[in-house]
């Protein structure tokens, strides 16, 4: 277990260094899942084609058409009027801009699942012709909103979505009022806390 917990943190490594290296990291992705699955059939004798069997097709095509629809709203001008809507805010003060772009990904993530809302949090940022300081920090309170923000619900991310399938698989049964109790009180604090340490480390180490 150790090994292959050292190599999944290597593969994550090395994502970063492909990124660097203007190496695309869907190459490294694909190479390092084929090990995982060639390292499993060597040791456990267990085919890599039951994955397919085992895999929750339904949780992936849910994200696929998740993709489509927030690109087709892209299209059809959120993009444009997210920007109209923030750039007043974002351009006030780097607090607003972060507690704005951050909350907003946490919003559509819960809605749209949190890769979708990334996209259309970056498309948006990216339009509206900020310095780089900002640029970088309000990216970075997107990640927040969709990594943090997005777990308020289960269908904010595909782990959790993954995760509850793993679990009724099992006969564990969790209830959305049994998420909920919990994500409801620890998800919003610990977002807007994430959010606030952000902007005083940008100012301790950044300052404008």
């Amino acid at each position: 277990m150790l090994k292959v917990l050292g190599f999944v943190f290597l593969m994550r490594c090395l994502l970063f260094v492909a990124s660097f290296l203007s190496i695309p990291i869907e190459i490294v992705a694909v190479l390092g899942s084929l090990v995982l699955l060639i390292w499993r059939w060597y040791y456990l004798r267990t085919n890599p084609v039951d994955i397919l069997k085992k895999t929750p097709w339904h949780i992936l095509i849910f994200a696929f058409s998740m993709y489509v629809i927030i690109y087709g709203l892209h299209n059809a001008g959120l993009t444009a009027a997210l920007v109209h809507w923030l750039e007043p805010v974002v351009s006030q003060h780097l607090l607003y801009a972060s507690f704005a772009m951050g909350g907003l990904v946490s919003l559509l993530s819960n809605v749209f699942n949190n890769h979708p809302a990334l996209m259309i949090g970056t498309i948006t940022l990216t339009e509206m012709g900020l310095d780089p300081v900002t640029l970088k920090t309000i990216y970075l309170a997107n990640i927040i909103g969709s990594d943090i923000g997005s777990l308020l619900l289960p269908i904010g991310t595909l782990a959790s979505l993954i995760w509850m399938y793993i679990l009724r698989q099992n006969k564990i049964k969790v209830k959305w009022k049994d998420y909920l109790s919990v994500s409801l009180i620890v998800i919003p604090l610990t977002t807007v806390v994430t959010l606030f340490l952000l902007y005083y480390w940008v100012q301790l180490f950044f300052a404008l």
